[in-house]
């Protein structure tokens, strides 16, 4: 008698082609929209399936996760980042955790060299002039931007990402920094030509641009703090394409209308799609709508990380993506 097939709840649209080969394998529930899950509708799938696929716009906190009844054993995350998952109450619940690492590294370290350049030169001011109908023509003085070559790049967390934009940053002739919770093996610091601060202050005062690569975690929390910010020099510049809840953004906002940082790039925020209107109303800053991913290739990539995790643990095994709390 064949084994039945997993139960498997799907919170959010994925790529046609991996919800196609979900439904070849389990017992897959798609969503019909791509509206977000609400709370009972999460609380709802979390206690009928035996596999949720989340994404990180799902927050599965412990109180969640305690209504999840005795089904659920595996949730399969939609991304690499697990910080909106209660990682180490589903492993007291029995539930395990899975993500999709290694797979967005180049496309956010892409979209990260992508926001340095709008903001240093100074595209969507450009761009809206264009898309306005008020270009008047060339001029010598128009726009200046500044030039990438020269600068210092200051990358705050040095994982695959931040090494990836320090590779890209090598070739636009920046110099290249870094600080992070442990320092890089020589041999690395050799190939990507990266100087080490021990002391994020030091850095922070001494750079032009600030990349944000780090994860979220409470010890990262607004480690981009009021104070901190104020370190930086009033030309330079921050980007951060990781998460929002690292830079204190009211702070930000402040300090960027007061004229005391240059510009910013932001790709995520510290509410998630709720932005501060006197954000919006910079036209130092260049936002974003949480694109770092939005590649086809890497969305595709995801889920067939996802369905590799739910197969494996399907055969018995340990998801090879599986997340252990002490590796938070």
């Amino acid at each position: 008698m064949p084994k039945p097939r997993l139960s498997v709840v799907v919170t959010r649209r994925l790529p046609e082609v991996v919800e196609t080969r979900l439904a070849e394998l389990f017992d897959v529930t798609l969503r019909s929209d791509d509206g977000k899950m609400t709370r009972a509708e999460l609380a709802e799938a979390m206690k009928s399936a035996d596999v949720l696929v989340p994404t990180v716009t799902d927050e599965i906190d412990s109180a969640l996760i305690g209504q999840a009844g005795g089904r659920l054993k595996l949730i399969a995350n939609y991304g690499a980042g697990v910080d909106h998952i209660d990682v180490a109450t589903a492993r007291q619940h029995g539930i395990l955790v899975s993500n999709t690492p290694d797979v967005l590294t180049d496309d956010t370290a892409d979209m990260t060299m992508a926001l340095i350049l709008a903001v240093v030169r100074r595209m969507p001011e450009g761009l809206a002039v264009m898309q306005t109908g008020d270009w008047s023509g060339w001029a010598p003085t128009a726009f200046l931007g500044g030039r990438l070559g020269g600068r210092r790049l200051g990358i705050l967390g040095m994982g695959r990402i931040g090494q990836a934009v320090a590779r890209r940053a090598a070739a636009f002739g920046m110099q290249v920094h870094y600080h992070n919770r442990r320092r890089l093996r020589s041999e690395t610091e050799q190939e990507l030509a990266a100087t080490y601060w021990e002391s994020l202050d030091q850095m922070v005062a001494r750079m032009d641009i600030l990349s944000i690569n780090c994860p979220a975690t409470p010890s990262t929390f607004h480690l981009m703090n009021a104070r901190r910010l104020k370190l930086m020099k009033p030309e330079a510049v921050i980007v951060n394409t990781s998460r929002g809840e690292v830079i204190d953004e009211n702070a930000l906002t402040r300090m960027l209308r007061a004229g005391e940082i240059a510009g910013a790039g932001l790709d995520v925020f510290e509410r998630g799609h709720e932005l501060n209107p006197r954000l919006r109303a910079q036209n130092n800053v260049v936002l974003l709508p949480h694109m770092g991913s939005a590649t086809v290739e890497g969305r595709v990539e995801m889920g067939e990380k996802v369905i590799i995790n739910i197969k494996t643990f399907d055969d018995g095994h340990r998801p090879p993506d599986q997340v252990i709390p002490s590796m938070l």
